[in-house]
């Protein structure tokens, strides 16, 4: 297990190690080459239906390490200061935490995106773009040999996608405000930071709070690496599951922002150009390459959904911030 994941191996001594406040369970288990591999589901804080939520995930694509090693050092640091910050214990007080850091153990196991039948899970959900998408990078149907592959059309979801179904709809789709993050390794030169549409260009129904998160970042962090934009910017696809997840908890006056943080893996090939020659290191950094930066941005949502009563748009202001948003993202007015 330690040779062939070691991200598991490290989740394994984490939990170990845990103290009472988390909470820990098995969702499923996938049996590949006579082993047993766990997807677990850690919560922390108060479960309490109407408080906000946050929820950490990562491991979706299994080449792309990365997104597991940076929420389980994210995670390890709250473990830790469970034993000495009483700031910590009246935030969990307040919220409710959700992790699950390693989606696609299997895809991870055999250093592949897919998952071990082949099945690209952020193209699996039952939701069709409206535009149209790049050619195999969309989504396809045509072979799981090839990129991409979406599953069969109209059988069920795989899953680890419906695992993922399952934690959102119990931890975060029914809250009247929650917050997920899904950590990838994004092949490009900026770190990004994408909310939905992937599935249209039309802009996000949540956009005013989405501008209202990114202006209070901005004036908490005002020096930052980040690209902050609607994933449909750079590309259209079939099957986005976070997607799919927001449509099926919309309703009523329920906030759901999910995001996606895409760690521009060109960043730390510009730095060791030996990593191109690599899959691996085509989307994972070197062991020493510092991935802490990260950690700021997972523990300033963990603290903007805890306090977002005080900074969500209503009324004139919330009029006045979609303006700004399809000014800064879409070119202005939209019909």
């Amino acid at each position: 297990m330690e040779q062939h994941l070691p991200e598991l191996a490290e989740l394994q001594r984490l939990l170990d190690d845990a103290p009472a406040e988390l909470s820990a369970r098995i969702a499923h288990t996938v049996m590949l080459d006579g082993t047993a591999l766990p997807i677990h589901v850690l919560t922390l804080g108060n479960p309490a239906p109407g408080l906000p939520a946050i929820g950490y995930f990562a491991g979706v694509h299994g080449l792309e390490r990365i997104g597991t090693r940076v929420l389980l050092m994210f995670l390890r640091g709250l473990l830790h200061r469970l034993q000495w910050d009483p700031l910590l214990h009246r935030q969990l007080e307040m919220l409710r935490m959700v992790f699950v850091p390693l989606v696609n153990p299997g895809g991870m196991w055999r250093d592949t995106r897919c998952n071990p039948d082949g099945v690209d899970l952020m193209r699996n959900a039952p939701l069709d773009a409206v535009e149209r998408v790049p050619f195999l990078l969309g989504g396809q149907r045509f072979s799981a040999r090839l990129p991409w592959y979406r599953g069969p059309a109209g059988a069920p979801m795989a899953l680890e996608s419906r695992v993922l179904e399952d934690v959102v709809n119990e931890e975060l789709g029914q809250r009247r405000f929650s917050i997920a993050l899904d950590c990838h390794s994004g092949f490009g030169s900026r770190d990004r930071i994408w909310f939905p549409y992937a599935h249209t260009a039309a802009p996000f129904p949540h956009l005013p709070e989405i501008h209202a998160l990114k202006n209070l970042f901005e004036m908490t962090y005002p020096v930052h690496n980040y690209v902050i934009e609607p994933q449909s910017r750079q590309y259209l696809a079939h099957g986005d599951l976070w997607d799919y997840f927001y449509q099926r908890a919309r309703g009523g006056d329920r906030v759901f922002l999910p995001l996606t943080l895409e760690m521009g893996s060109w960043l730390w090939v510009r730095k060791n150009p030996r990593q191109l020659f690599s899959l691996h290191g085509l989307f994972n950094p070197r062991p020493g390459h510092r991935l802490r930066q990260h950690l700021l941005w997972l523990d300033f949502l963990a603290r903007a959904a805890s306090g977002c009563d005080n900074w969500l748009p209503t009324g004139e202001s919330r009029a006045r911030r979609h303006k700004l948003a399809l000014a800064e993202w879409y070119g202005g007015e939209q019909p």
